[in-house]
């Protein structure tokens, strides 16, 4: 059957092409007839808009001033605007950002109005657009066309005013994705190998290849020697990696290769490799990251950019296959260090989309024998796994001081052992690192440190000092999902019966041998009974972590209780005595929160506020809270959560300048993107207009959406208060029962 054709992009009424209104901005500011002014509308005039200005400056004149004409406010929807790029942005930014930051929002103290000329009149009345809303949007949209070498556009007024959660979508889809989309082949190695992390003296850009891609490693070995003047540094990485030689690798930082594809160079008709691409959470990133990439597939898939999902997913399997692991991210000196593990269910996700095309049983099966493997020799094996409880850790290996944080960014850690030893503090660093100075408290320190940077949540209270010996509910609710997930699609899809190969094996594990769905069911049942004596509080109804050195239960609150739902390992029991009794605890303005104020304590100048904690709410907490709710049938919450979490993202949006960012304080209403937190925010540093967002915000946004339902997404688009949309849906209920009555 053919394929059916799919619905265009909206389009405004009077329009007199086939240009989308809505287009993306390439194509919306590429097409040179969409700007041209006989297109503009049926009235026309003897003398254009450039004549005008220039007979006013050869006469000495001042432009005149005039209002909008009735003949068009009365057909708003295809209102278009004339105007002169560079003019028309100098104006507006002199005018209305009154703190020169590039951005229009509701702090600028502007009069929050500019008359722009009509293009139906050929640029001789003019229409005024008035509010933050649309005036920050008029700057970011000029700021495009200034960057796609405009002079003039003929401007939709319906990109101004725009349905905020429909703008932000489309930005989303289609740019944000793209503008956090990277390769690594030569098309990019120059700044993507190039470590910003490098505090070397000589930085240069360097790749690390596994002995097992020798194809990657002759690409790149000449690469070098075509292009010497880049000065790539190519390394061929040991069989065997061990924190000695990662520590001793962290004089020659540099990314590692992920997987890459044959492709034939239409330059050459040769045969050649193209790197897999990937989506990388911030602007400022080259690397592949761990956790990061699952919740951004998760937004990728809505937007029905399954490729690049399925290509992430590949991208993980190289990984372990290559480096034995998920990475925390795919840098040098992140080769001893996992992050949370997602992969069974990203790759069934995108199996789910792609189960009808050739080869999708092949991928599925090369995933499920990656996370197998990843299984055993990461997360069931010494260091993380302890053996007592059957339970797993965050306790990745390591030696010396992480490499990746700035010199001084240990410095009152450092300082005290710095004084004992009588020495400068570099020479320290360098003599601890070696193991010249042995001091085993520091080692205890930066085991901790380490394993709070492999939980993917760097920093908290919750984690300081402790993580290393933490059975977390999270961690262990992702392995009861690895769990089920492999014993399901073992049983499901491959008739019970999958082989292991020799590239997939690890441990005792034999080449050929054979999984079953039993094995893993029985692996699944004893972490849930494990998880059920160490980690649930039937009094406090929630799930807590277990110190696995003090062999007791912690008493921190956090919200990583809710994976469990996600992950299906709580009963309907535990599930509602959650929503009855912790729900109420973390939920706030925005959604929910990291963890409650009563379990990080007071802050202040000793004591900081750490970035995984109280008052601050992050997408992926988010996002798996709302995927179990709705897995028990708790609907009801899990669309508030969303609605409350996409409200405020929509109300910065609007406010701020088209601003999305990594993480927002959920307590604030008015500018919950301001965090007070040791790293800051990512997203808030753009000029004019917001390229990429923030993956995994970006990916929630487009994931709430689909988990709110149609009345709630119009009110999302009227900036409707969750309280107010409540009261009147219970008015109008009210008043319909009055009327049956």
């Amino acid at each position: 059957m053919a394929a059916q054709p799919q619905p265009g992009p909206p389009r405004t009424r009077g329009s007199v092409d086939d240009h989308g209104v809505f287009d993306d901005a390439k194509t919306y500011y590429s097409a040179d007839d969409r700007h041209t002014l006989n297109r503009a509308g049926p009235r026309t005039r003897t003398y254009s808009q450039n004549s005008l200005f220039k007979q006013f400056e050869r006469l000495g004149l001042k432009e005149p001033y005039r209002r909008g004409s009735h003949d068009e406010s009365t057909i708003p929807h295809s209102r278009r605007f004339l105007i002169q790029v560079e003019p028309t942005l100098q104006s507006l930014q002199s005018q209305e950002d009154t703190d020169g930051n590039m951005q229009i929002t509701i702090e600028d103290n502007g009069p929050k109005v500019l008359s722009l000329r009509t293009a139906a009149s050929n640029g001789h009345n003019r229409f005024d657009i008035r509010g933050t809303y649309m005036l920050s949007n008029l700057l970011q949209e000029l700021s495009l066309a200034k960057e796609y070498g405009r002079k003039q556009i003929i401007l939709d007024e319906a990109r101004l005013n725009e349905n905020p959660v429909n703008r932000l979508s489309r930005l989303i889809k289609d740019h944000f994705w793209e503008g956090l989309t990277r390769r690594i082949d030569a098309s990019s190695i120059e700044i993507a190998a190039r470590d910003p992390k490098d505090w070397t003296d000589d930085p240069r850009p360097r790749i690390y290849v596994p002995p097992g891609a020798p194809e990657q490693y002759a690409y790149y070995t000449k690469l070098a020697e075509e292009r010497p003047e880049i000065r790539l540094d190519v390394q061929l990485l040991p069989a065997n990696i061990t924190p000695e030689i990662v520590r001793n690798m962290n004089s020659k930082p540099g990314l590692l290769a992920v997987d890459m594809e044959e492709v034939v160079d239409p330059k050459t008709g040769e045969t050649t490799l193209r790197g897999r691409p990937f989506v990388v959470p911030g602007g400022r990133f080259n690397e592949l990251y761990g956790w990061d990439s699952y919740m951004e597939s998760l937004g990728l898939l809505v937007n029905d950019k399954v490729d690049l999902a399925k290509s992430m997913v590949l991208n993980f399997c190289f990984c372990i296959k290559h480096y034995g692991k998920i990475l925390n991210a795919t840098r040098s000196y992140y080769l001893c260090r996992s992050q949370p593990p997602f992969l069974t269910d990203m790759a069934l996700r995108v199996y789910d989309k792609i189960k009808h095309e050739p080869g999708a049983l092949d991928f599925l099966r090369t995933a499920i024998l990656a996370a197998i493997k990843e299984y055993h020799s990461v997360w069931m094996a010494d260091p993380r796994l302890d053996r007592v409880t059957g339970l797993s850790r965050y306790r990745p290996q390591g030696a010396g001081v992480p490499p990746e944080t700035e010199a001084d960014h240990f410095f009152h850690i450092l300082e005290p052992y710095v004084k004992k030893h009588n020495t400068t503090f570099d020479e320290f660093v360098r003599a601890y690192n070696n193991g010249e100075i042995k001091e085993p408290d520091l080692d205890t320190y930066f085991l901790h440190d380490r394993a709070v940077r492999e939980s993917g949540h760097d920093t908290s209270y919750r984690l300081e000092g402790v993580c290393a010996d933490l059975a977390t509910i999270d961690l262990n609710s992702l392995l009861y999902k690895y769990e089920t997930d492999i014993s399901r699609t073992i049983r499901n899809l491959f008739n019970d019966k999958l082989v292991v190969p020799p590239e997939y094996c690890t441990g005792d594990m034999v080449p050929g041998q054979v999984e079953t769905s039993a094995l893993w069911d029985r692996r699944a049942k004893r972490r849930k009974l494990a998880i059920d004596k160490y980690l649930w509080n039937e009094t406090q109804g929630m799930y807590f972590d277990y110190n696995t050195a003090k062999r007791q239960q912690c008493t921190y609150e956090s919200c990583t209780t809710f994976w469990a739902l996600w992950a299906g390992v709580s009963s309907p029991k535990q599930a509602a005595a959650m929503v009855t009794k912790a729900l109420p605890k973390f939920e706030a303005f925005g959604g929910l929160l990291s963890g409650t104020e009563e379990s990080r304590g007071v802050v202040g100048l000793d004591r900081p506020n750490r970035q995984w904690d109280f008052p601050y709410g992050w997408a992926p907490q988010q996002m798996l809270a709302w995927t179990g709710l709705y897995r028990y049938s708790f609907v009801e919450e899990a669309e508030r959560l969303s609605y409350k979490w996409l409200f405020m993202i929509t109300k910065a949006f609007v406010d701020y300048n088209g601003v999305v960012v990594e993480k927002y304080d959920v307590t604030r209403p008015i500018d919950p993107h301001r965090v007070d937190a040791e790293y800051g925010n990512q997203g808030l540093d753009f000029k004019g207009v917001a390229r990429e967002g923030f993956g995994w915000v970006n990916a929630s946004y487009i994931y709430g959406l689909q988990i709110v339902n149609a009345h709630m997404r119009r009110a999302l688009g009227t900036l409707t208060p969750y309280e107010t949309f409540v009261k009147a849906i219970e008015e109008n209920h009210n008043k319909a029962l009055a009327e049956l009555v």
